[in-house]
């Protein structure tokens, strides 16, 4: 992995101390996670996922989220528990020429098992893309062991939001039940929203499963942000989750009802 990121080296890797979690890639590589967890000290304000490399041709999208790994390593203070894999995607990272889909040629952003998936998924592919094979969704929602991996965990970290990490519109989004929080800027990103689509994390968490999800999309795919602006960026990202996550947990509590908040999350 540092072999192919010019800006992650080995030595920053392994002193991360990431985790293999229990699904491995389509190639049967693992996909590794990072906790930081609360502090006995300090009930967290949320949990919060994060998740880069999706699209592992972005190679930004992973060198920024060990960047910030790192900067956790340093200063975590208990304020949020953090679950984090820098490379969702490690197939289409480790071959000769990265790509966007994984090893079985599947884009993981369209494949995840959002609402009447078989017939948009499909449509939007042919008609849309014009069968772009960066954008295969499959054949079935949720095939991939990356996405099985990823909404299980979902379903067992419960983050009350997701922060994605991609490239290279220079823009963060927010998909969301309710925008009016949505980030007016993150660092040098500018808030523009760019819809949903069949199969993508934004629709599938942040629309049909209540979770926001706050996608930042680098300004380029192959060339990083300085490290001025990937602290400006985390600073700012930071600050935004510290004002708007309790009233995410807020607004989840009221609308369910019963549910009561416990320790960490309004689940």
């Amino acid at each position: 992995m540092a072999a192919r990121l010019a800006s992650v080296y080995l030595d920053g890797c392994l002193s991360l101390e990431l985790r293999p979690a229990k699904y491995y890639s389509a190639n049967n590589l693992p996909i590794l996670v990072r906790e930081f967890p609360p502090m006995t000290n300090r009930e967290p304000l949320g949990r919060v996922l994060l998740i880069g490399g999706t699209h592992a041709d972005e190679l930004t999208s992973i060198s920024s989220v060990f960047k910030w790994m790192h900067k956790l390593r340093r200063y975590h203070t208990g304020m949020f528990h953090w679950r984090i894999t820098p490379l969702l995607n490690p197939d289409g990272l480790l071959v000769n020429k990265s790509t966007r889909t994984n090893a079985n040629g599947i884009d993981l952003n369209r494949n995840l098992p959002t609402p009447e998936w078989q017939r948009l998924s499909q449509d939007y592919w042919i008609r849309t893309t014009g069968r772009d094979p960066r954008r295969y969704p499959g054949q079935t929602p949720g095939s991939e062991p990356e996405n099985k991996w990823l909404v299980e965990e979902i379903d067992r970290f419960k983050p009350d939001i997701i922060v994605s990490v991609h490239a290279p519109h220079g823009i963060v989004d927010y998909d969301a039940l309710d925008r009016r929080s949505a980030p007016h800027r993150i660092g040098m990103l500018h808030r523009d929203f760019l819809g949903t689509y069949p199969g993508s994390l934004g629709n599938y968490a942040g629309v049909h499963r209540g979770i926001p999800v706050v996608t930042l999309e680098m300004p380029h795919a192959n060339v990083m942000p300085s490290a001025k602006e990937i602290t400006h960026m985390w600073v700012d990202l930071v600050y935004w989750l510290q004002r708007n996550v309790p009233k995410i947990k807020m607004a989840k509590t009221r609308l369910n009802g019963q549910e009561v908040p416990d320790a960490t999350a309004s689940k």
